[in-house]
């Protein structure tokens, strides 16, 4: 059996309560960080303990929406749960993304826990040099 010393264990099991688990209509939220890599967009999400199967990815036009969700995991019938902490339920977020990035080649990886988006840059978003082409004549003008 596992007991652990913590003023605050029965307030975050109420809070818990309270809030509940994450739905579909009602998920949790999923931690993230953004960040620019070199010429990409670079989105990780926090989802331990979910498979990669349980995790969906949609983008329409720019709103890229991530749902997770994390189940239970089967225990034998005479297993007695001692102490539950780990979130279950369903976890989401959705970002607006900016015009500038390319949702027609995002890449997901799933390593650790961890979701990682890389989002390149638009072509037409990156910095260009635009040549000045001469006159091949002078014009003059008359009032």
């Amino acid at each position: 059996m596992l007991m652990r010393t913590d003023p605050f264990r029965e307030l975050d099991r109420l809070a818990q309560q309270l809030t509940g688990t994450g739905t579909w209509s009602r998920p949790s939220l999923m931690p993230m960080d953004a960040y620019r890599e070199g010429d990409e967009y670079v989105v990780a999400f926090d989802v331990p303990g979910v498979s990669p199967e349980a995790i969906d990815i949609d983008v329409e036009r720019n709103m890229l929406t991530v749902k997770a969700e994390r189940r239970p995991v089967a225990k034998a019938d005479d297993a007695q749960m001692e102490l539950s902490e780990r979130p279950l339920g369903a976890f989401s977020r959705q970002i607006v993304l900016a015009d500038t990035l390319d949702t027609e080649h995002i890449k997901a990886d799933y390593d650790a826990g961890v979701l990682t988006l890389r989002i390149p840059i638009a072509e037409r978003a990156k910095p260009r040099k635009i040549a000045i082409g001469g006159g091949s004549g002078r014009r003059e003008i008359s009032g």
